[in-house]
């Protein structure tokens, strides 16, 4: 028998035991396992996919992906897929949870599109999973998301007369100059939340606003 300490989910720390018949097959399932806790992996069986969910995207994306795709990740996360699987332990997980879960999202307001996101995170979530041993498949794998419209309601921007309208009505108000930005520049909102003074050359030979960074949205789902 040898033993070790390894980490949980809410920070706790707690002491592991491995079996074999021989020393030396314990000695190689301790440095197994030793090498795997550095590599922030979960050991506990109990494991539920909301304690999951918050470990793979702390230890194997944040960092590895674009911030706009770790916020929109986690957002996904925490308001979509927690609330209805986040209490299924992990190894009991089935793709009837899976298929029921993308059903009842389905029935709401919700774009089909954005179903296909909560599809696209769970899937890799549980690739990971598998990938460290926890799972002995990937169960979202097998059940297929909402088909996404190739044709959607096209957007109309607003012509001239529509942006006078517009550019009138919000006279005064307070993000004013937000509007107006919005209107002659075409940024996004991200973009046009993010811009500061020194972004703005209005000197120059050719003033011009400068994007060098966008606004995005945090992991409680708020800009």
């Amino acid at each position: 028998m040898a033993q070790y300490y390894a980490e949980f989910p809410n920070g706790q720390r707690k002491r592991k035991s491995i079996y074999a018949n021989t020393k030396g097959e314990v000695s190689r399932k301790l440095t197994e396992a030793l090498a795997d806790r550095n590599k922030g992996l979960v050991y506990d069986e109990k494991i539920t996919i909301g304690e999951y969910l918050g470990c793979w995207l702390r230890d194997s994306v944040k960092g590895t992906v674009k911030e706009t795709t770790y916020s929109n990740y986690s957002y996904i996360s925490r308001v979509h897929i927690v609330p209805a699987l986040g209490r299924v332990k992990l190894k009991s997980l089935t793709p009837a949870h899976v298929r029921s879960f993308y059903a009842e999202k389905s029935r709401t307001s919700l774009a089909s599109a954005t179903v296909k996101k909560m599809h696209v995170v769970l899937r890799k979530a549980l690739s990971q999973a598998l990938s460290d041993g926890l799972v002995p498949r990937n169960v979202a794998t097998g059940v297929s998301p909402p088909r996404v419209s190739a044709v959607g309601e096209e957007i109309r921007p607003l012509d001239s007369k529509e942006c006078d309208v517009f550019l009138a009505a919000t006279h005064g108000e307070r993000l004013e100059a937000l509007y107006v930005l919005a209107v002659h520049c075409g940024l996004r909102r991200g973009e046009l939340l993010a811009l500061r003074w020194t972004d703005a050359e209005l000197e120059a030979a050719k003033p011009a606003v400068l994007v060098r960074r966008t606004l995005t949205r945090g992991e409680d789902g708020r800009g």
